[in-house]
């Protein structure tokens, strides 16, 4: 350290000598250029970097898509809401408060999961019609086709050319693989051919 101090120092005292300025103006230059040697092997020798910070980027928020339901029947708000993709029957339920009391979700598919643009249906209590059948087992009427996504085992046995296997066939076909799309949907379930279905297709409707 000193032998590099002492080298800059004959560099410019050498240098110096051979301008042509007073006495007074060389040992001006040689104070100042001895001042800024030694500041700059001192910035040298202790490294006064600073370390960089590098930003790291934010993630950006993606909100995640959504599916449409409708909720319908036995539920204690029903409605038409929005859930996140790869929701579940049940969370589409308790959006829409929950399931009344006394109503049937046995043939709901809880875990199933939701499809855009579906309705999900819970049969809501039944009533008996005045006069007709006993209150263990009420008889209720039906005015109009019957709904296939919301229909029960007794009401497809009811169609003709339905009996109560093929009507069992049908609800588990549905609880499985979710509501019907349109009434043609039902030929998917077996025991279903195309002169069957004709029987019973003007009094189905979803």
């Amino acid at each position: 350290m000193n032998q590099l101090l002492q080298d800059y120092k004959e560099q410019i005292q050498d240098w110096v000598s051979h301008l042509h300025f007073t006495r007074s103006h060389k040992r001006a230059l040689l104070i100042i250029a001895s001042l800024v040697t030694v500041l700059s092997v001192g910035i040298v020798f202790r490294g006064h970097s600073q370390p960089v910070e590098i930003a790291l980027p934010v993630p950006a928020m993606i909100a995640p898509p959504l599916v449409t339901v409708d909720v319908a029947g036995g539920v204690n708000t029903p409605g038409v809401y929005e859930l996140p993709v790869s929701s579940r029957v049940i969370d589409a339920i308790t959006a829409a408060g929950g399931v009344k009391k006394g109503s049937d979700v046995s043939d709901v598919n809880l875990a199933r999961i939701i499809k855009d643009g579906e309705q999900i249906y819970v049969q809501p209590k039944v009533t008996a019609s005045v006069g007709v059948g006993t209150s263990a087992h009420p008889v209720v009427k039906r005015i109009g086709p019957i709904n296939i996504n919301r229909a029960t085992v007794s009401e497809f046995d009811s169609l003709p050319g339905i009996g109560p296997v093929i009507a069992a066939r049908i609800v588990a076909y549905r609880t499985v693989n979710g509501p019907f799309m349109s009434v043609d949907d039902l030929q998917k379930v077996s025991g279903i051919g195309v002169a069957k279905f004709a029987q019973f297709k003007s009094k189905i409707s979803v």
